[in-house]
């Protein structure tokens, strides 16, 4: 047999005790907010232990993650070293995840297996990429028995909030700077390139008044109105640009989340909302946020007496391909192709990840894992998120490829 086919057949040799790590990922809730995900990172530096693989634990100082918004992050790295020379290659994936959210059909932290299909929140993004790397690794060493270069597995626990306390801490605090990285995806494409986002609230003042004398009060509401009818019709016009990078489109804007006024009987006199605002890789960031905030003051100018505070929550640059991913997108389209029988493309995805953070330190990355062809088809972020087994299987031979190629 060939090297590949023996890592091929230790993957399906291992695969029930793969599944049953993902099922124990998936039982320990990562809900962000809150954010308290230390216990997870805990679960799963002892899993890894009981595979002898020791995980640094590195935990995000307590203030830094209040001030975030968040209740506690440690992130794991576990390193492994082979021989002087050679190329130092990560692999990431994030545990946190959005809150279950309602219409489930299957407990969001069950792990159940259902046609094929392990259900929970966080089964494909991006649990699933906690197995199918961490065995993709114990594959290599059992089988490739690498004698050069070393494997990193960062697991991160920022994600949701933009990763800045995820692999950006680590970034930073020089705990890691790898030749080249992998980050969790999906199956069918390998992803260069990605969407930035800019996420702001918005604070729309007026003065409260009893709803009888409406006339002595200022409708914060009224004015929220006109500000997110000016930010709707923005939304409208960015369809007219468009993006050179496949698989992405064109610009968009999303408000995903209202609140505001005391009562029924009360003219209200505040109003928040938040919005979602996707670049492109060919947009600029600083002009993107200038527009915004000069389209929100234009429109609360119409109204008289409401004032308006914009705060920025997150400004996750878009990802550009570096040179240097050449070989990471050459050997996963090389091995993809022949264990799920298509050509696996690369393209960009209009997501925004951590892997931006990589390729603004200089280290080239790319975006592949357990996944499906589209993030619908994962029900990721809505109710019975799930990731098809096969899919697992065959990710993760790909990915052990691709490390033994790495090193070899």
């Amino acid at each position: 047999m060939t090297d590949y086919a023996k890592l091929d057949a230790w993957i399906d040799a291992h695969f029930d005790e793969e599944v049953q790590f993902l099922q124990q990922l998936v039982q320990v809730p990562t809900d962000t907010p809150p954010g308290n995900n230390a216990p997870h990172a805990e679960r799963t530096a002892e899993l890894l232990k009981d595979f002898g693989l020791d995980a640094e634990k590195h935990a995000v100082p307590a203030q830094e993650v209040k001030d975030y918004g968040l209740e506690s992050i440690t992130n794991l790295i576990v390193r492994r070293t082979y021989g002087s020379g050679g190329l130092t290659v990560a692999l990431n994936a994030h545990g946190d995840v959005v809150p279950p959210g309602e219409g489930w059909t299957h407990d969001p932290y069950g792990g159940e297996i259902v046609d094929g299909s392990l259900y929970g929140r966080a089964a494909a993004v991006s649990k699933s990429d906690f197995a199918s790397f961490t065995f993709a690794l114990r594959a290599l060493e059992a089988v490739a028995k690498p004698t050069k270069g070393s494997i990193e597995l960062h697991f991160t626990y920022d994600e949701e909030f933009g990763g800045i306390l995820g692999p950006g801490w680590l970034l930073e605090k020089g705990l890691t700077k790898p030749d080249l990285m992998i980050a969790a995806g999906f199956s069918y494409e390998v992803v260069t390139a990605h969407n930035g986002c800019l996420q702001m609230e918005v604070t729309v003042h007026g003065k409260m008044a009893h709803a009888a004398v409406p006339t002595t009060g200022i409708d914060a509401l009224q004015g929220a109105t006109k500000i997110l009818n000016a930010l709707y019709a923005q939304n409208t016009l960015y369809q007219q640009v468009t993006s050179k990078v496949e698989g992405i489109t064109h610009p968009y804007l999303n408000v995903g989340r209202i609140e505001g006024g005391t009562n029924t009987n009360v003219v209200p006199g505040k109003v928040v909302f938040k919005l979602d605002r996707r670049m492109i890789p060919e947009e600029n960031p600083v002009e993107v946020e200038a527009n915004i905030r000069q389209v929100i003051a234009d429109a609360a100018a119409e109204s008289a007496g409401i004032t308006v505070d914009i705060k920025r929550m997150l400004l996750a640059n878009s990802m550009k391909p570096l040179a240097g991913n050449q070989p990471l997108v050459d050997a996963i389209q090389k091995h993809g192709g022949e264990l799920f029988g298509e050509p696996i493309k690369a393209m960009g995805t209009p997501l925004y990840t951590d892997v931006r953070l990589y390729v603004e330190a200089g280290i080239p990355g790319v975006i592949y894992g357990a996944g499906p062809r589209t993030v619908l088809e994962s029900h990721a972020k809505r109710s019975d998120e799930r990731v098809v087994l096969e899919d697992l299987r065959r990710a993760t031979k790909v990915v052990a490829r691709t490390l033994s190629d790495l090193l070899a």
